[in-house]
């Protein structure tokens, strides 16, 4: 087997391990571990088979002959709030993911990939740029105004990869990776929160659009994502004479579940379209937190708008002959990795 150093580090990676984890459970050393993953040595035969069986892979997974695909342009929310193995974990169940999708793809068709661009540069910080980019966006994905019905499904309806990150990676935030031929979007399996899922869902977007080539993590970058997310899902032309100057708490629960968006989102749309003034703002938000519904808004809660493509490609091939352990074997994953990203119903 032409062992390929690339697969290890991602198998190391993906199990949130180091090397000098790693060195210990195969019994050598951290610089062995280092030497394998730089490709400067191969490991013998019986060292594969006791590094598969440290990190819960398949001997194949080290197979040598798969293009890489690079993560390395994922924007992540903050690259502070999370460790640099937390956020190597995330992208590796990416890449395993990119793994699945090309297995899948040679047996079923997805849809294209229809996205438009419209770049904003990362070192614009007042400007209409991520404004006319979700006006854009939103004539070529929703062609309709008023609120949007469901993200994910939107997503995934122009040839979004969209999946839940396993719990293991629950500190990492929703991110993207513009991967082609296929972009990808990871929600976060711990916020658990429908309101700021669809808002993270349309942020995300917001880079699919905008930011090929932005540096990620850049608070101007980030900003820009979250004014895109607001006019995506809130229109300036559509919300304006719905949104209370006051803060009408019976209004505000009532748009709140016609647009899909927290009440904490309405406010701060009010406030930056300059219906609501600065005091009467923070004095809203003040309440919010007062009365708990920082963490908690009132409302019916709603259950999280899941990914669907994946599952159905599943079902589709397994109706087919191809079963979800023949599926793992095409892509070199476990199957317990394989269901931990594509979760049945």
């Amino acid at each position: 087997m032409l062992f390929d150093c690339e697969r290890l580090t991602l198998a190391r990676r993906l199990r949130g391990l180091r090397k000098n984890q790693v060195a210990q459970a195969v019994g050598t050393t951290p610089k062995a571990i280092g030497r394998y993953e730089a490709g400067v040595q191969a490991p013998e035969e019986p060292m594969v088979r006791r590094l598969a069986i440290a990190l819960g892979v398949p001997v194949e997974f080290f197979q040598g002959g798969r293009s890489p695909v690079s993560l390395d342009g994922a924007h992540f929310r903050s690259l502070r709030s999370t460790s640099q193995i937390e956020r190597d974990q995330a992208l590796a169940y990416g890449r395993i993911a990119t793994d699945v999708v090309a297995a899948l793809e040679d047996l079923v068709d997805f849809p294209d990939v229809d996205l438009p661009e419209y770049v904003v540069s990362p070192d614009e910080i007042a400007g209409n740029g991520p404004v006319e980019a979700a006006r854009v966006a939103r004539k070529s994905l929703l062609g309709e105004p008023g609120p949007v019905p469901h993200v994910v499904r939107l997503l995934e309806g122009h040839g979004v990869i969209v999946l839940v990150l396993p719990d293991a990676a629950e500190r990492v935030d929703a991110f993207s990776v513009g991967v082609h031929p296929r972009p990808m979007v990871f929600f976060n399996p711990a916020k658990g929160d429908y309101w700021r899922n669809r808002f993270d869902g349309a942020h995300e977007l917001g880079h699919l659009v905008m930011h090929a080539d932005a540096e990620p993590g850049e608070k101007i970058v980030e900003d820009q994502a979250n004014r895109f997310a607001a006019e995506f899902l809130m229109p300036e032309e559509d919300i304006r004479g719905e949104l209370p100057q006051t803060a009408d708490w019976d209004r505000l629960t009532e748009l709140k579940a016609t647009w899909g968006v927290s009440m904490a989102a309405l406010l701060y749309r009010a406030r930056t379209l300059r219906i609501m003034s600065e005091i009467v703002y923070r004095n809203a938000m003040s309440a919010l937190s007062s009365r708990g519904w920082r963490r908690r808004e009132p409302g019916q809660p709603r259950a999280l708008e899941q990914p669907t493509m994946l599952l159905r490609a599943i079902e589709i091939v397994a109706a087919a002959g191809t079963d979800r352990d023949r599926v793992a074997e095409r892509a070199r994953v476990t199957r317990a990795d394989l269901d931990l990203l594509v979760r049945g119903r």
